[in-house]
């Protein structure tokens, strides 16, 4: 990784162009069934994602914590990482123009920031954020979010199929662009440690940090799918994250 730190206006310039790049590389690829619908946010919601880099993007990171992928409700209607609507507009302060994709599938509509659904990972994420931080330049002080796949794929039925779970050769194909991008956004945000929210994310994170001084660390998924994310997930959040060497930055932390 490059030992320059990027000035305060040339990080956030740095990652819209990663945006921009990792966009095109992945509007070449082709998947197949079962998966019959594949949204990009970062094509038809790129106008709050950037604003959401723009906005946040600046300087050096202690940590960036990594998520897998858009969730129907979080990133594919708000173009930001874990964006439950309610709280990407009131808490984080991002809006934008969110258009429709293209081949859309009837039970997974983008509604963009009128959808009437909340995200629960980005609920309890940023959520615990705000509970922790109290305002989002506090919290991306030493933070920043980042899904590793900007992809989100759905089955005929509209079930969610995650990217771990692609044929190989799609698998393959897909990671081997993702895996460029997210070392680009970590040569631009030079952090201490990289977090995975969730095993897949963090797999990812190792592969990507192998050889190099990087640490990797994990986070648990807030996701409700998940049994231990349904027990007081902020609170292992917190001690997850004091693992990770950030206890001193957690001031409303229990």
């Amino acid at each position: 990784m490059s030992a320059a730190r990027p000035s305060p206006g040339g990080a956030p310039r740095a990652l819209v162009r990663i945006a921009r790049d990792l966009s095109r590389a992945i509007g070449g690829l082709t998947f197949g069934p079962p998966v019959t619908h594949v949204y990009n946010p970062l094509d038809y919601a790129w106008e709050p994602h950037r604003r959401y880099l723009e906005r946040y993007g600046a300087g050096r990171r202690r940590a960036l914590l990594l998520g897998m992928n858009p969730g129907p409700f979080g990133m594919a209607q708000t173009g930001v990482p874990f964006g439950d609507v309610v709280l990407v507009r009131d808490w984080l302060g991002i809006t934008g123009r969110v258009l429709r994709p293209q081949n859309e599938h009837p039970r997974r509509p983008v509604l963009g920031f009128d959808c009437p659904r909340r995200e629960i990972s980005g609920s309890r994420l940023w959520g615990w954020a705000r509970d922790t931080f109290g305002e989002p330049e506090r919290f991306f002080e030493d933070f920043f979010v980042h899904n590793y796949c900007p992809l989100s794929f759905m089955e005929s039925s509209g079930r969610n199929r995650t990217p771990d779970h692609l044929p190989r050769d799609e698998r393959e194909a897909l990671f081997a662009i993702c895996d460029k991008a997210l070392a680009r956004v970590v040569d631009c945000l030079e952090p201490d440690r990289l977090v995975g929210i969730g095993r897949f994310a963090e797999s990812r994170a190792r592969i990507v940090a192998a050889g190099g001084a990087l640490k990797v660390g994990h986070l648990p998924h807030p996701s409700p799918a998940s049994p231990a994310a349904n027990r007081d997930w902020a609170r292992r959040a917190t001690r997850a994250l004091g693992r990770a060497g950030r206890r001193a930055s957690l001031s409303h932390g229990s």
